[in-house]
């Protein structure tokens, strides 16, 4: 085959078919997959706003060089249109005259997020600035599916037993895990830089020994009141007072896994802060603190990493949505001693879906699980665990505020950077409220979420709501923009014609396919069944 379908993202909000986009030759270093099956994620809505303008389409900076860039026909930055899709398991269909390691036909898992490549903004990612998985035939550089670092694939291979569905769904369900497995710096950054600003009146402890123990490589001390250096950022910034104006001046100061610790030397502050919650999400930042003037008690209570602790009261803000419902299942089949879940949403559709699928989950692992419509019943505070799921920065204040001491936020909703939210720090140092957020997975993660899938700890199907074809595409992703999806929507590329259709539908619209699916649930012999009545997958090259 010479061409293919693919969809693209030609513009804001623009988003096309090319029934007849050229199959991508292949070089010496590359590979050539067969995209069985691709999920939808919100990320893509968010791509096919902002386009251009999103952190993952700058342009490479390092890990590649310009003539290896130069050699990737797929690289798509700026104002390209690009294929988006970043959520496949697939085939490998070819592979050049130097590539050494991976052969024809074996089946990948693929995890798209190349940390190793940084951009201008963020780090190169398959389906943003290179081709993704919404076509029949990707192609990807072993360079880049290699992290020269620790020698980790980003081709994953995975077994013929579970459904292509299961396996392309490992990746939001490892989003999430990695949410929860993320390790938290508990200190200075080691050889890092560091900016310290103190009040007038204000007399931190132990300020000196805590920055002799990190070996900081470069200090900057600022006088409060004094004008904030306003070039480069910081790995931590320390600020000994309680101005507001202060900390959301120097939260810009902040580089990418910065952490601002707060040093209120027995100060209150009179009013709230705004911190960017989109920079929380896509650039690590972090807040903490004291009330107190001992700069070391600012950060020895940050928890080590984000997970789930023994007995934690943990609320899921969103929990009827397509992730909202991963958090909520992790949360009961984790295994952690004594938790408790409450699981709300304002949407009472997606509530009794989430009821049928987390009740029997709950049940058979003994955690006790609470569904319940927060717009009918309110949640009441004291939470140690708060997950959100909706990019609003009053839900995230909210959650704050219904955080108990000691708890964890987390904010695993996509905030835009340069979404602000008006946080009462004061009561965040008082109760010591850790405010975290990640993006993305890492490719341990994903291992951590296959393994749990073979042991058949948990059936990542359980989160699909819908299944198209590439004619049902633009259909899937404004569904999944507007939030009317019941769950995830799962692409089959090759099957050209075929539209949107909810596993609920699947009776009426393909009744031979919904005679293999099992309790209204996606199977592996439904999808073979969808092969034969839908379209055949693209041959191997």
């Amino acid at each position: 085959m010479t061409t293919q379908y693919a969809v693209q993202i030609t513009g804001p909000d623009r988003i096309e078919i090319n029934r007849a986009m050229p199959v991508p030759t292949i070089g010496p270093r590359q590979l050539l997959l067969r995209i069985d099956a691709c999920g939808i994620c919100f990320s893509d809505t968010k791509l096919m706003h902002a386009f251009a303008s999103h952190p993952r389409k700058t342009p490479i900076r390092s890990g590649l060089t310009p003539d290896e860039v130069a050699q990737i026909p797929t690289y798509r930055p700026g104002a390209q249109p690009v294929v988006p899709g970043h959520e496949p398991v697939a085939r490998i269909a070819a592979v050049g005259d130097e590539v050494t390691r991976f052969q024809v036909g074996q089946r990948v898992l693929v995890q798209t997020d190349y940390r190793h490549i940084p951009t201008v903004a963020s780090n190169a990612a398959f389906g943003y600035d290179f081709d993704g998985a919404l076509e029949e035939m990707a192609l990807v550089d072993e360079r880049m599916v290699i992290d020269p670092a620790t020698d980790q694939s980003y081709l994953i291979p995975v077994g013929e037993e579970a459904s292509s569905s299961a396996i392309a769904l490992i990746e939001p369900w490892a989003c999430v895990e990695t949410a929860y497995a993320w390790t938290e710096r508990t200190g200075l950054r080691r050889g890092g830089s560091l900016l310290v600003v103190v009040d007038p009146g204000c007399e931190p402890e132990g300020l000196d020994d805590l920055v002799a123990e990190a070996a900081v490589a470069r200090r900057v001390d600022c006088p409060g009141g004094a004008s904030i250096p306003s070039d480069g950022a910081f790995d931590d910034i320390i600020y000994c007072g309680a101005d507001a104006a202060t900390v959301e001046a120097l939260g810009a100061r902040l580089g990418k896994g910065g952490l601002m610790t707060i040093v209120a030397c027995g100060r209150t502050f009179d009013r709230e802060v705004h911190i960017d919650a989109g920079r929380i999400h896509y650039d690590l930042i972090r807040y903490a603190g004291t009330t107190g003037n001992r700069v070391r008690d600012g950060v020895a209570w940050i928890p080590t990493t984000c997970e789930v602790r023994p007995f934690d009261r943990i609320a899921v803000i969103g929990a009827a949505g397509p992730m909202g419902l991963m958090h909520a299942v992790r949360a009961v089949t984790i295994g952690v001693d004594g938790v408790t879940l409450d699981a709300v949403d304002v949407d009472q559709d997606r509530l009794d879906r989430l009821s049928e699928v987390l009740t029997p989950i709950a049940s058979r692992t003994g955690v006790a699980a609470r569904i319940a419509n927060s717009a009918q019943d309110p949640l009441r505070s004291g939470y140690t665990y708060l997950a959100l799921m909706v990019p609003s920065p009053a839900l995230l204040c909210q959650a704050i505020g219904l955080a108990g001491p000691g708890a964890i936020v987390n904010a695993f909703a996509g905030f835009a950077v340069g979404t602000m939210a008006a946080v009462d720090m004061q009561a965040l140092l008082e109760n010591r409220v850790y405010l975290v957020g990640t993006s993305g997975s890492r490719i341990e993660d994903m291992v951590t979420v296959l393994g749990r899938v073979q042991a058949g700890i948990v059936d990542t199907n359980i989160s699909l709501d819908a299944i198209t074809g590439m004619a049902g595409v633009p259909a899937a992703i404004d569904s999944v923009d507007k939030r009317t999806s019941h769950g995830k929507i799962m692409v089959y590329p090759w099957a050209h014609d075929l539209g949107l259709i909810r596993l609920d539908e699947m009776a009426e619209k393909l009744p031979e396919v919904a005679a293999a699916m099992v309790d209204g649930g996606w199977t592996r012999q439904a999808e073979l069944v969808l092969e034969r009545v839908a379209g055949t997958p693209v041959p191997q090259q």
